[in-house]
């Protein structure tokens, strides 16, 4: 078994058992500041692998598989590995400031914003036939979408502050893994503006089809 798959076991292991024994397995996993003061040092690692919903779960499994077989099968397993809980650890850790003390920061959506980062500058051509897009493509838009989530300030329970540090984290190893880095930044930059091109003149027909399947209703 890859140990991407190997991680993916584990979150589903460790989030069913939380969901079945709820509040008497959450104040050991979950990280928060609070637990952190309690001594509870050990939250940082177990909360990567906490979900807190069945779509939290399966949006985040969906590109752990896509982007950390493409990160294992490119620069191995042990750096997989590392880029996976050096990223989710640090974003938790550095976070901190950022929410309250008693809020829960649970899932693997950091450490996995550290392997999109790492991809993008690594294997950014690399096509995901789940996304129906290169990976380089996908990970520079995501990062966009929860960049401005943070300028904005829009919260609804998601902690896109530890996204965005956790993709922070990735870039220096991306650079140290890779000799083309520069040259791949370039490309995932060309394929976000042919993307961003592409939807500004789609625009006005998919408002079109819209409007007149709202319209049909």
């Amino acid at each position: 078994m890859s140990k991407t798959n190997a991680l993916i076991l584990l979150c589903i292991i460790v989030s069913l058992l939380l969901w079945g024994l709820g509040s008497r397995l959450a104040p050991l996993l979950s990280f928060s500041t609070a637990n952190l003061l309690s001594w509870r040092i050990w939250t940082p690692v177990t909360t990567l692998f906490v979900h807190a919903s069945l779509l939290h779960l399966l949006g985040n499994m969906l590109f752990l598989y896509v982007f950390g077989n493409t990160l294992e099968n490119t620069v191995g397993s042990r750096k997989l590995l590392t880029a996976f809980f050096t990223g989710g650890v640090v974003a938790v850790i550095l976070s901190i400031p950022f929410y309250p003390a008693d809020v829960s920061l649970v899932g693997s959506s950091a450490a996995i914003f550290t392997l999109t980062a790492i991809v993008m500058l690594v294997k950014p051509l690399k096509f995901s036939w789940l996304f129906l897009l290169p990976q380089g493509l996908v990970s520079v838009v995501y990062f966009l979408y929860n960049a401005f989530a943070v300028y904005y300030g829009i919260s609804g329970g998601v902690a896109y502050i530890s996204h965005v540090i956790g993709f922070l984290v990735g870039v220096p190893f991306g650079i140290a893994w890779s000799p083309l880095w520069l040259r791949n930044l370039a490309v995932t930059f060309v394929l976000l503006v042919v993307y961003v091109t592409i939807l500004y003149y789609l625009s006005p027909f998919l408002l079109g089809v819209a409007k007149k399947t709202i319209s049909g209703l």
